[in-house]
């Protein structure tokens, strides 16, 4: 089988080990960031069918589309952790990553004896991080979550959607939230442990990352005695903000920010220079509580032209717009190609497929874009590589050290895999 996926010399991360004991979305999001930046990624994935998202859907070239997107340039090796065998391999991994990561459900790593406690007794230098849904203590510790659970806790859900009907937001946003947090958890841990010589644990929740995300709100309604409105495409604090109907039928976004775009509005695109100091509209609070009068001014000047139109004018006077794109036209959005952000990855089959850089340019840092690793695609070379028989691997994992006589030949806590 295929060895593990060399990153590139000089990637910030090169020589790195992180081991992951992932599924789903918000690890997996961490840990690719991690291995885009050349840290050595070992995904631990279950012998009977592995990371669960592999199977969420088989849309690109029959493969799943959030595990494409989730688990380039890792590799994965497959493990009982059931079996004393398999946490004997794990055991090994371990010895020798950097970081360790895991979103098992609640209470397992304690059971495993893969908590943040545990694992400094055994490992002192290797970093923990724990993604758990609502924390690993607290009232809510044992309970499950899931994405829309978690946008339904955090009152994000009844800000979403129309005046009449409540909707999810149509990513994956809590788990999103997550994994950027255990990534950057992950790399001030990295960075202490270099500069101080400190390790500390990194511990990130679903409910708490997505509840950073609702702090507007959250001080809207706690000092202004009500929520924000749901208002679909308008913004529920600024007007006018949202989208309107053009003559070709295409919806056109608006936005004005303040009160010099707002009398350019006024003069250039409604023609109305009146209403820059109309009482209703004067201000923004005003604009806001009369928003449907004005709405209705909008919608009126939008429709008599094609959105070609609109879009040009409204550049012209410096008002932000956009059109609103469907997903298909994102993917050919001129800015992705202008600045040729896709690159070709590899997935499990053979195919290739198109894959965005990370969002954060390093300057001089050309990210790592692998393969996709099919399931268990690594574990042959990575036993080996531990000093493990490969004639006598099962699904479950090694029978025997190649020469168990001797165990203290493995590297010792810290040193990288090779």
């Amino acid at each position: 089988m295929a060895g593990h996926t060399e990153p590139a010399d000089g990637l910030p991360l090169s020589g790195i080990t992180v081991v992951s004991v992932e599924q789903a979305v918000a690890a997996p999001f961490a840990t690719r960031q991690l291995a885009d930046l050349g840290a050595r990624v070992i995904k631990v994935e279950r012998p009977d069918g592995g990371d669960f998202a592999r199977r969420y859907d088989t849309t690109v070239h029959g493969e799943s589309s959030y595990f494409v997107w989730l688990n380039r340039s890792k590799e994965s090796v497959t493990l009982d952790l059931k079996s004393e065998r398999g946490r004997g391999v794990l055991e090994a991994l371990l010895a020798r990553a950097d970081v360790f990561v895991q979103n098992l459900a609640p209470g397992a790593a304690a059971r495993l004896g893969l908590d943040a406690e545990a694992l400094a007794e055994r490992f002192p230098s290797l970093i923990p991080c724990s993604i758990s849904g609502y924390g690993t203590s607290g009232p809510w510790a044992d309970r499950k979550a899931y994405d829309l659970l978690v946008q339904c806790q955090t009152g994000l859900v009844s800000l979403t959607g129309s005046a009449e009907e409540a909707a999810r937001v149509g990513v994956s946003i809590a788990d999103i939230a997550a994994g950027v947090y255990a990534y950057s958890g992950v790399l001030t841990a990295l960075f202490t442990r270099a500069t101080r010589g400190r390790v500390r644990a990194v511990e990130v929740s679903l409910f708490e990352a997505l509840a950073e995300w609702m702090g507007q709100p959250a001080y809207y309604t706690a000092y202004g005695g009500t929520q924000p409105p749901r208002a679909g495409t308008r913004h529920a604090t600024i007007a006018p903000y949202g989208t309107y109907t053009a003559a070709d039928g295409k919806d056109v976004l608006l936005s004005v920010q303040n009160e010099r775009e707002w009398a350019a509005l006024c003069e250039h695109f409604l023609a109305t220079p009146g209403l820059v100091d109309d009482p209703r509209f004067a201000t923004g609070a005003g604009r806001v509580s009369h928003r449907g009068e004005l709405d209705a001014i909008l919608a009126e000047r939008v429709a008599a032209s094609d959105s070609g139109e609109v879009m040009g004018l409204l550049d012209a006077i410096g008002i932000a717009n956009a059109p609103v794109n469907d997903v298909g036209q994102f993917l050919e959005h001129p800015v992705l190609t202008g600045r040729n952000r896709w690159r070709q990855v590899r997935i499990p089959g053979g195919e290739a497929v198109s894959a965005l850089l990370p969002p954060v340019d390093l300057a001089g840092v050309t990210p790592s874009m692998g393969p996709v690793p099919a399931l268990g695609e690594h574990t042959e070379h990575i036993l080996t590589e531990l000093g493990y028989d490969a004639d006598l691997m099962d699904a479950r994992g090694p029978t025997t050290l190649s020469d168990p006589s001797v165990p203290d030949q493995r590297p010792q806590q810290g040193e990288a895999l090779s």
